[in-house]
């Protein structure tokens, strides 16, 4: 079935996405994306668990089309945290809301999961990039996959931070 997934996927990249003199090159890029999302997740429904065709076609549409949504409340998650961790001002809190921005962004969906990946990420790199410590760039990315993957932000919450955080 993997094999019969990449034909199908190769062939929709020769198909959709081979340049054409009448189409401008954005739009090509747009259809090629959108084109290559939507037979990536057919494949993934055809070749999924025992579960009624059409169901599997309809979730799979809606995952594609919720995504962009779940990213963007997902960096508005992100964003919050960032924002309280900013305002708290609370030696010893940094843990607390890299792993609170990323449990909060993880429950808006794959989405939210996504964008706290991405922002974690680039936000460790250019700690690192700016010379901050390497041990503690880990310990961030630590408390990041902690909230990530549902573990409870508390775990990392320093005694003394006022209850509205």
């Amino acid at each position: 079935t993997c094999v019969t997934g990449a034909l199908i996927i190769t062939l929709a990249w020769r198909s959709v996405c081979t340049p054409s003199l009448h189409r401008s090159t954005d739009i090509s890029k747009m259809r090629c994306v959108i084109a290559l999302l939507a037979v990536a997740s057919l494949v993934s429904v055809v070749t999924a668990e025992p579960e009624p065709l059409w169901d599997r076609v309809r979730n799979a549409a809606r995952n594609v089309w919720e995504f962009p949504g779940e990213v963007r409340r997902g960096t508005g998650a992100m964003i919050k945290a960032y924002k309280d961790m900013r305002e708290a001002n609370y030696i010893g809190a940094d843990k607390y809301f890299h792993s609170r921005g990323n449990y909060d962004a993880a429950k808006h969906g794959a989405g939210g999961r996504f964008a706290a990946t991405v922002i974690s990420n680039a936000r460790e790199l250019t700690d690192t990039l700016r010379g901050k410590g390497g041990s503690d760039s880990a310990r961030d990315q630590e408390a990041n996959r902690w909230g990530r993957n549902g573990g409870d932000p508390n775990r990392y919450r320093p005694r003394g931070l006022p209850e509205k955080y």
